[in-house]
């Protein structure tokens, strides 16, 4: 399967009369936006806002973050099976504004959300403060369920994006990045001496508001199963749950997983990359032994010499991790394990809440339990009071002057088990 991503950079979003995107602006028509978000009966109000990189600014609780793209050829559109149609995406052509996001907040729907900040300490924990960042703030419609709520918030940024990715439909990118892999007979005869290597992409999926969709499909609802990889560019995998905030795996991770372009920039060089096996992480020992066995299963039968494998949140899925590598590696596959860890604020404690002799290969995004302090800001979109109760945060957290002494896991991205962060350790 061969995508082609078509670069558009974006170095402002600004509102205006009108929506397009024009010399690297984005332009949103606000009123316009808003009364598309508001369609849906479970929310009562929509604002807008922009948060720029370097402004005094701080987003907060984030639910979401999500890339602008929109699908120029090939079949299918952006985010099948929850915005779009069910079709089979990752073939043709799709643009990208890049450098641009669309961030989601509003009341706080579960602990474990996060923080963005564009200028200090936290901007330089997370990838998203580099960005142009259109703020969709929500409010829930009076007296519904939270997983009514959470669905109403990632929905409004599912549409919020899909309706700025299409103005840029018409627009000439300034680059062309191309991926592509063979399937499994072409890619053993055009490459029979590289190595076979899988990436495993361990999706949240422990529990209500704990959960990964894969076209539309709560992932909890399903066995381990292969993917190309370029299906994830079109939004084949989207978020849509609480973890915390370092490590949860944002829609934004999930369009941009490193762990797949940097496999993709050795594919036909030092290894031969056969795709994407997607599997879940449970909360009972038996769908976590079922799992795994699975996932093995399918590593011996793409007949793979290697194999890397990304986890999702902390503590319960740090079995799911090791029972993966566990069992891949008693296949015969070398496996490295990408993860980060929970060590206490000095760092002394046991990282992960499981271990094994296997996983002696290991990438850590750092120590979650870090504490950091973020500065006061000029501005806050959002509630900051929530400080004190998300993940990371403790009563006074919040102080005085608006400044935030937290562990570094409120970030947004911080330490994220894909690598899309700055802390690292092998």
């Amino acid at each position: 399967m061969k995508l082609e991503l078509g670069i558009i950079p974006v170095k402002d979003i600004q509102f205006g009369p009108e929506s397009k995107v024009e010399n690297g602006v984005i332009y949103v028509n606000a009123d316009e936006l808003k009364a598309l978000l508001l369609e849906d009966e479970n929310l009562k109000s929509v604002e807008l806002d922009i948060a720029r990189p370097g402004e005094s600014v701080r987003i907060m609780p984030v639910k979401d973050v999500i890339e602008p793209r929109v699908k120029v050829s090939g079949e299918g559109a952006m985010f099948p099976g929850m915005i779009s149609k069910v079709a089979t995406v990752g073939s043709g052509r799709t643009n990208v504004l890049r450098g641009s996001a669309v961030v989601t907040t509003g009341k706080i729907v579960g602990f474990q959300e996060g923080i963005i900040d564009m200028c200090g300490t936290g901007a330089e924990y997370t990838p998203f403060s580099k960005l142009n960042n259109l703020v969709v703030i929500c409010e829930p419609a009076d007296g519904i369920e939270k997983h009514a709520h959470e669905k109403a918030v990632r929905m409004a940024g599912l549409k919020a994006a899909d309706y700025v990715g299409k103005l840029a439909k018409d627009i000439e990118a300034e680059e062309i990045e191309t991926y592509e892999t063979e399937d499994v007979k072409e890619g053993i005869e055009k490459y029979p001496n590289l190595p076979r290597v899988a990436y495993v992409l361990m999706l949240q999926s422990q529990g209500l508001m704990h959960d990964t969709y894969v076209y539309g499909v709560d992932m909890k609802q399903s066995l381990p199963t292969i993917i190309n990889p370029t299906e994830t560019m079109d939004g084949a995998i989207l978020s849509g749950n609480c973890v915390s905030a370092c490590d949860k795996n944002t829609s934004y991770h999930h369009l941009n997983n490193p762990v797949i372009k940097s496999l993709f920039e050795q594919h036909g060089k030092t290894l031969n990359f056969v795709g994407v096996i997607i599997t879940n992480e449970n909360v009972y020992l038996a769908d976590k032994m079922r799992s795994s066995d699975w996932t093995s299963k399918l590593c011996k039968w793409l007949g793979v010499d290697g194999a890397i494998v990304s986890q999702e949140g902390f503590g319960n899925p740090d079995t799911d991790l090791i029972m993966n590598c566990k069992k891949i590696e008693a296949q015969g596959v070398k496996t490295v394990i990408i993860t980060d860890e929970y060590a206490g604020r000095d760092g002394a404690s046991q990282s992960l809440a499981d271990a094994d002799v296997a996983a002696d290969a290991v990438v850590t995004g750092g120590n979650a339990n870090m504490v950091i302090t973020l500065e006061p800001k000029d501005r806050v979109i959002g509630y900051p009071e929530v400080a004190d109760i998300i993940a990371g945060g403790f009563d006074g957290s919040l102080q005085a002057d608006g400044s935030i002494v937290a562990e570094l896991q409120v970030i947004t991205g911080a330490t994220n088990e894909m690598g899309f962060n700055k802390l690292s350790a092998r």
